[in-house]
């Protein structure tokens, strides 16, 4: 049980990320910013998925 409800977990996970990122492509903040928060992501996704939610482009 416990292999099963972390896949599906970590399968929701990645899906906010992904939908985090698309939504940090579509901003329309400089392609510099882009680029950051995209690669905080990508690299930090906990860290990265807070500091988008508090700070990220509007």
């Amino acid at each position: 049980m416990g292999i099963e409800v972390t896949g599906i977990l970590g399968l929701i996970w990645l899906l906010i990320v992904i939908w985090a990122i698309v939504r940090t492509a579509q901003s329309p903040a400089s392609p510099l910013v882009k680029v950051l928060w995209i690669l905080i992501l990508l690299f930090l996704p906990l860290l990265g998925l807070i500091a988008w939610l508090l700070l990220g482009p509007r």
